[in-house]
């Protein structure tokens, strides 16, 4: 069973199709990328899947569990994390808060436990932030910067940060909009670095949305093509790299003649 499944899956804001009647699985284990022009429906996938929006029409099931009536916090409960294309972090609180937020769907002590400092909610809090601790070295940021307010660290720790954040939720699958976007092409590569180790190290499940072809084509297992909502072609890497119909749509002349870099658009973000 995969771990992500839609079947005709449709989202319609009145007269506009964003998603239509798109099929797509993600098997566990996977680093998935779904790529497209702007406007082709990708972060409106993301967002059905992650309980902001509310599918049309059409089915989605996660680990056996079917999606589209959920709320966020429900979602993810069920196992699955994100980021935002835009970072969206807590500026104003430190590194480690940012995470401890992330981590609160997971503890079970309530305001009757913090109220009264209860010895389990002190150990739970001391656990979390131990926790929170372990998260800001793997990805890279290091504890000593867990005092750091969010909005003082460069822009691709912020990314790193707001990846940690994700982590602490415990996810299965872990949804990536865009991670490279403003990074350089070193943060690039270190943070395609990461990206594999989060499946490798913790069998994390990664679907991104990436518009940097050298990521989705250095870095997937398999890669998804929207296009005016529709899916118009999925397979490895290379393969995509090669069909005529994602050249067409999305990748443009550059990657016909074997670069890896998309043609600009002029369709609206989504």
């Amino acid at each position: 069973m995969p771990l992500l499944e839609a079947r005709s899956l449709t989202k319609r804001f009145g007269g506009l199709v964003a998603v239509d009647r798109v099929d797509l699985t993600i098997e566990a284990g996977e680093i998935a990328s779904l790529i497209g022009p702007n406007g082709a429906g990708k972060t409106t996938f993301f967002n059905m899947v992650t309980g902001l929006y509310r599918p049309t029409s059409g089915t989605l099931v996660f680990d056996g569990h079917p999606l589209g009536r959920q709320r966020p916090n429900q979602v993810t409960k069920l196992g699955i994390a994100r980021t935002f294309q835009n970072i969206r972090l807590f500026k104003n609180m430190t590194a480690r808060d940012n995470i401890l937020v992330g981590m609160n769907c997971r503890l079970r002590s309530n305001w009757y436990h913090a109220l009264l400092r209860t010895p389990g909610m002190v150990r739970e809090e001391e656990a979390a932030r131990h926790r929170a601790d372990e998260l800001l070295d793997y990805v890279g940021l290091g504890r000593h910067m867990g005092d750091t307010v969010a909005h003082a660290l460069p822009y691709g720790l912020q990314r790193r940060l707001e990846i940690a954040r994700a982590l602490a939720t415990q996810p299965k699958l872990l949804l990536l909009d865009e991670p490279s976007a403003g990074m350089n092409p070193r943060e690039t590569q270190a943070l395609t670095e990461l990206i594999r180790q989060l499946r490798d190290d913790l069998g994390l499940t990664v679907l991104l949305i990436e518009h940097d072809m050298k990521v989705v084509m250095g870095i997937s297992d398999r890669v998804h093509v929207l296009d005016y909502g529709r899916k118009i072609a999925e397979g490895p890497p290379r393969e995509i790299q090669h069909n005529p119909r994602v050249i067409e749509a999305y990748l443009g002349r550059a990657a016909a003649e074997g670069a890896a870099e998309p043609a600009a658009t002029t369709r609206e973000t989504g």
